[in-house]
């Protein structure tokens, strides 16, 4: 369907080791074979990849590719985080307003409160403009009025601090807990349970989200999900 076009890949950066092979081929090849068909079909495709995981780093680890990474990466073009672009935040948060208000059909204003738009302006977006998104549609369903207050916003938009200090698993002074003794191990991968169910709570039980916002590669998270034996609940 993209013959003589364009095609856009999202997240790239999670595709299955067999995938990134066929991917490559056909890249090189500029041909592919059609399921139920024998014979190969020409292609002539202009690719656009968009990813949140360092390629770079990827390939480093051999999650990625290189001969793929170096294929896809032609003209590349960085974004930076939503933390180090806060001037964007407004004007994406009133396009996520007006989007999920006509989804929803509610009659949501635009205008932010100066709290509201400070506490917006000043989260750190692990999850970057997703997680933007995914703040203003709760926000768009739980309203009660035809406004977002502070009361609609997340908990950890509203105060990040304490949102962290309440991880369980992370103590508050190691030296402490090191005294009497601890399994180095076990800790981390207490302290790594805990916020894989925190991400997984936050977005409804959306692996690739909880693996954006925690800075994972899906595949990753879906693999210390079943080592850990998380429960999920589907999104």
């Amino acid at each position: 369907m993209a013959d003589t076009g364009s095609i856009f890949l999202d997240e790239i950066g999670d595709l299955r080791p067999e995938t990134q092979v066929r991917l490559l081929r056909v890249i090189q090849e500029r041909e592919f074979t059609p399921i139920g068909e024998t014979a190969p079909t020409k292609v002539d495709v202009r690719i656009i990849a968009a990813t949140n995981v360092d390629l770079k780093e990827a390939v480093t680890i051999g999650q990625f590719r290189e001969d793929l990474y170096f294929r896809l990466s032609v003209v590349p073009l960085e974004l930076p985080p939503l933390r180090d672009r806060r001037e964007d935040i407004l004007p994406l948060a009133q396009h996520f307003i007006r989007k999920y208000a006509e989804e929803n059909g509610r009659n949501i204003s635009e205008t932010l409160s100066p709290d509201v738009l400070s506490l917006l302006e000043n989260y750190n977006y692990p999850g970057n403009v997703r997680e933007l998104e995914n703040i203003i549609e709760r926000a768009i369903v739980i309203a009660p009025t035809d406004e977002i207050t502070v009361d609609c916003l997340r908990p950890e938009v509203r105060d990040p601090e304490s949102c962290w200090k309440g991880c369980r698993h992370l103590p508050v002074n190691p030296a402490t807990l090191i005294s009497h003794g601890v399994s180095f191990y076990d800790e981390v991968k207490n302290y790594e349970i805990d916020l894989i169910r925190r991400a997984l709570d936050q977005t409804g039980g959306h692996q690739s989200r909880a693996a954006r916002l925690l800075g994972l590669n899906a595949t990753t998270l879906n693999s210390k999900i079943k080592s850990y034996n998380i429960q999920t609940k589907s999104a």
